[in-house]
């Protein structure tokens, strides 16, 4: 074996690396219970762009970066809450953790159990390992690229076919239901706002929605283990061009998304395509 290979490169296996997300994850997951239950003070503070942060969001990074590099040295590190100074360690590095150690504060601090701690593997752009962990909920979701999706150790997959069109539940930016409103009749349901969009992208996975509209400025964070959990289960989550994302670029930030039974897609795009955003 080259000795110029990494630890990424030469020891650890997509399975392995997962073992390690779910155990790290769900204990930064339990780390956020306190303040979830109001035992712990939230602090809330706001960031640039109206973007809420707490004390919670914080704790569960700290564990998430000491306890995920401690183990995985040279692996990158990407997350919502930790400042990206030097890019070119993570644009550099084999392998990269991206992570939103609370995805969904917005709701996480108005009491909604839909919240999880997200954290992705990405090689060479593509997410290889995702983890889910919605502690309120019960529920961890996990997937290996080519190794399938599961929710709490059973298999999630989309179904082959579509449900009625009058049973299918769509979610996401109002501007494209209105839009589908505006252009369908008896075609579907609206599901209400889901504050966690790598949850809401999970419930694709599950079924649990058809699809879901993404409105952009999404990032990296918000995506990286739910598009891989999607894409596992039978899902695709596509940019307005109806292309996969590349992920670990030097702006983590996204454009219009789609995460949806790959039947929908077109009548998706063509939404997306015929109506501007803003």
């Amino acid at each position: 074996m080259d000795e110029k290979l990494s630890t990424a490169e030469s020891e650890f296996s997509y399975q392995e690396d997962l073992e390690l997300i779910v155990k790290i994850a769900q204990h930064a997951g339990n780390l956020a219970l306190p303040y979830f239950h109001g035992d712990k003070q939230l602090n809330v503070q706001m960031k640039a762009g109206d973007s809420p942060v707490s004390a919670a969001d914080y704790a569960v990074n700290a564990y998430l970066e000491e306890h995920l590099k401690a183990a995985r040295p040279d692996y990158g590190w990407l997350s919502e809450e930790t400042l990206d100074a030097d890019k070119s360690v993570r644009l550099a590095s084999k392998r990269t953790f991206i992570v939103d150690p609370i995805d969904g504060t917005r709701g996480f601090i108005n009491g909604s159990k839909v919240w999880c701690v997200s954290v992705g593997i990405v090689e060479d752009g593509r997410p290889v390992v995702g983890v889910l962990v919605c502690p309120a909920c019960d529920e961890t979701y996990t997937a290996i690229l080519g190794g399938g999706a599961e929710l709490n150790g059973k298999t999630i997959k989309i179904e082959a076919e579509l449900p009625e069109k009058s049973a299918l539940i769509i979610g996401g930016a109002r501007v494209f239901i209105d839009a589908m409103d505006a252009k369908t009749t008896d075609f579907y349901k609206r599901h209400p706002h889901v504050p966690s969009l790598a949850y809401r992208v999970a419930m694709v996975a599950t079924g649990k929605m058809a699809a879901t509209y993404i409105k952009p400025n999404a990032h990296d964070w918000d995506i990286a283990a739910a598009d891989l959990i999607l894409h596992e289960a039978g899902g695709v989550l596509l940019d307005a061009k109806g292309e996969r994302f590349v992920l670990n670029q030097i702006n983590p930030k996204k454009p219009v998304m789609i995460a949806c039974h790959p039947k929908l897609a077109k009548d998706m795009l063509s939404i997306v395509a015929e109506t501007p955003f803003g």
